[in-house]
């Protein structure tokens, strides 16, 4: 069994996952965001099937409704591995710094992307206030992503899509 982020247009429906349409604020996706555990993605036409491969990953308790952040991102080719290293342990770190990220996984991806970083938040405020705007996410993380930076190795093009969830996704399998 693996798991799937399959991104779609906002009408459709993929059978068997838990998705549903973005939320504003969401870039560069389809419309639409679904998890999925299965042997194989689902053949739904104008769909985008992301196979993960887990890195690490924590579930923490938290009941009821919650929004589900996925953002997928693409290192730049030939960057050294001890770098990518260093950029997955500055990812991992987030939630030891930021109380707001509940469950969360890192993944290595197939296809345009290289990594998918998800994170579950009890409400929106928690990822667009406390996660987006902690100074760690701004000293440790950013520099990854600012192409005015020489430390930066992501490409411009990313997916930063979250819904809502109405229970447990991450840890959930």
């Amino acid at each position: 069994m693996r798991r799937w982020v399959i991104l779609s247009p906002p009408e459709t429906t993929v059978p068997g996952a838990d998705g549903g349409p973005d939320l504003p604020g969401s870039v560069g996706g389809r419309g639409a965001s679904w998890d999925l555990a299965a042997g194989a993605p689902p053949d739904v036409p104008g769909t985008e099937a992301v196979a993960l491969s887990e890195i690490a990953s924590a579930h923490v308790e938290l009941t009821g409704p919650r929004v589900k952040r996925t953002l997928l991102l693409t290192v730049r080719p030939g960057t050294p591995p001890g770098v990518v290293a260093a950029f997955e342990a500055d990812l991992m770190a987030m939630p030891r710094h930021i109380p707001a990220i509940r469950s969360w996984a890192l993944s290595r991806t197939t296809g345009a992307w290289t990594h998918a970083w998800e994170q579950e938040f009890a409400d929106e405020s928690g990822l667009t206030g406390q996660y987006l705007l902690h100074p760690y996410h701004w000293t440790y993380v950013d520099r990854w992503f600012d192409a005015e930076l020489p430390t930066a190795i992501v490409l411009p093009r990313i997916a930063h899509l979250y819904r809502a969830a109405p229970g447990p996704v991450l840890g959930a399998r």
